[in-house]
């Protein structure tokens, strides 16, 4: 890996390699994803933060956000929250869980560290995601977490199959792909 990793930008490395069939495909063969979603939520951005979060200015309503994350769990059809002009083939998906986790003030997840209060970490896994569907999941979030609508929106959204009925889609700076599972590896979170 290390011959590898000398060859790669360093924004990426490989940390683990596997021989696979010649039919595999990365992205089709994906079991489940999980996503992570960055939002620095305070007056003055963190200069470190500026290219991996989206900040937002005024207080957002983290109990509702939660609880609308709740509420996208399961199998739904996200064409609501797809980007306009998609051509995937269906836009139904399964959520395993969506949610907030806790950030320590290193801005990575918690594990009973210091809680760094202007971070805010949405956390996504399903078992596919269409184009721009985290980015307009948070965005929607955002909308509910400022009070511009209730948490019930969130269902009115998934049932009306429209774009145009969801939040803007929010912008890439916060997005990470943090992992792909494989079939006998993947277990929902």
């Amino acid at each position: 890996m290390g011959a590898l990793n000398a060859r790669l930008p360093d924004a990426v490395r490989i940390t683990n390699a596997e021989i696979a069939p010649d039919s595999f495909h990365a992205r089709f063969d994906a079991a489940l994803k999980v996503y992570r979603y960055r939002i620095w939520n305070a007056d003055v951005l963190d200069p470190f933060e500026r290219r991996y979060a989206w900040h937002l200015v005024g207080s957002l309503d983290r109990d509702a956000m939660s609880a609308a994350a709740r509420l996208i769990r399961g199998r739904h059809d996200f064409a609501a929250f797809q980007a306009a002009g998609s051509n995937a083939r269906s836009s139904v998906r399964e959520i395993f869980s969506s949610g907030f986790v806790a950030a320590t003030a290193s801005n990575e997840v918690s594990q009973g560290s210091t809680a760094c209060d202007e971070l805010i970490i949405y956390e996504v896994c399903a078992d596919g995601f269409l184009r721009h569907m985290v980015r307009t999941i948070v965005g929607t979030l955002v909308e509910i977490g400022r009070g511009r609508r209730s948490i019930a929106w969130v269902g009115d959204v998934l049932a009306g199959r429209d774009r145009s009925r969801a939040g803007p889609t929010a912008p890439p700076e916060g997005l990470v792909l943090v992992s792909v599972g494989y079939s006998s590896e993947a277990k929902p979170r």
